[in-house]
C-alpha cells in the first residue's frame, strides 16, 4: 500500500467520470498536471444515480477518525445527473427534488461538522450533466438487439443541469456548468452536439477537453491555492 504522503483530488460520479481515464479523458490530463502534487482518484460508477451513489460514497470517503491515517482529499468533484435524469420507467430515474436532496446530502456529508465524514480541508466542486443529443441517443438505442426506446429527453436533462447551478449558488459551492459550455460550443444546436459525444450521452475527447478547461478555470476562480501551477511538488528537486 502506498504511504500517506500525497494529497488527493477525488472524482466521484457516474460513467462519464469513470471514462475520465479513456484516451482523451479529463482524468488523464488532471493526473499529468497534478503529477507529484495531488493524486487523482477516480471513483466513477457506470450506471449509477445519486440514490445508489450515497452508500458507495460512505464506503469510499474516510470518516473523521480515519482521516489522519489516509491521504487528505483537497478537491472533491461530484458529477451526477445523466442517469438521474432518465425518464420513467427507467430504474435509473430519480425525481428532480430527490436528486437535489441527494446532492445536498453528499455536500453535507463532507461540510457539516456533525457528519461522521466531516472534512474541513476538502473543497467541493459540483458538475452538472451534459446535454443529451436525442438524435444520437435514439439511434444508438434503436441499433441494439433488441432495440430500446429513448430513455432521456433534452429538456428533462436541462432541468436537472439547471438545478445543480441553483443548488451550488444556494450552498456556495462552485459549479462547473458543462451543460451550458457544451451547448454554446455546439452553437445551441442539438444535432451539433455530436462533435462532443460518440453516442449522445457520454463525452469524447473534445467533450472532455471542454470539461477539463472549465474545471481548471473553476479551480483558478474559487480555490486558486489548489491550481496545479501554484502547488509545489511533494518531493522538491
Amino acid at each position: 500500500m502506498a504511504a500517506n504522503i500525497q494529497d488527493v483530488l477525488f472524482c466521484f460520479g457516474d460513467s462519464i467520470t469513470q471514462g475520465a481515464w479513456e484516451d482523451g479523458g479529463f482524468g488523464k490530463t488532471l493526473s499529468h498536471v497534478y503529477s507529484r502534487k495531488l493524486d487523482v482518484l477516480n471513483r466513477g460508477l457506470s450506471g449509477y444515480n445519486t440514490e445508489w451513489a450515497i452508500p458507495v460514497f460512505e464506503q469510499c470517503f474516510a470518516k473523521q477518525h480515519e482521516q489522519k491515517h489516509v491521504p487528505k482529499v483537497r478537491i472533491l468533484t461530484i458529477w451526477f445527473g445523466a442517469n438521474d435524469a432518465c425518464i420513467e420507467p427507467s430504474p435509473q430515474h430519480v425525481p428532480l427534488s430527490k436528486y437535489v436532496a441527494n446532492l445536498r446530502h453528499l455536500v453535507d456529508l463532507v461540510r457539516s461538522p456533525q457528519s461522521a465524514y466531516y472534512s474541513p480541508d476538502t473543497k467541493i466542486i459540483l458538475i452538472n450533466a451534459p446535454p443529451v443529443n436525442t438524435h444520437q441517443r435514439a439511434a444508438d438505442l434503436e441499433s441494439r438487439n433488441p432495440p430500446l426506446k429513448l430513455d432521456r429527453l433534452f429538456e428533462t436533462t436541462k432541468q436537472y443541469a439547471d438545478a445543480v447551478v441553483t443548488l451550488g449558488s444556494e450552498l456556495k459551492v462552485p459549479v462547473v456548468d458543462i451543460w451550458t459550455a457544451l451547448w454554446k460550443g455546439a452553437g445551441e444546436d442539438e444535432a451539433a452536439l455530436s462533435k462532443f459525444s460518440p453516442d449522445g450521452l457520454h463525452l469524447n475527447a473534445k467533450g472532455y477537453a471542454v470539461l477539463y478547461d472549465a474545471l481548471i478555470d473553476c479551480i483558478e476562480q474559487n480555490m486558486p491555492e489548489l491550481h496545479p501551477d501554484r502547488l509545489r511538488y511533494v518531493f522538491v528537486p
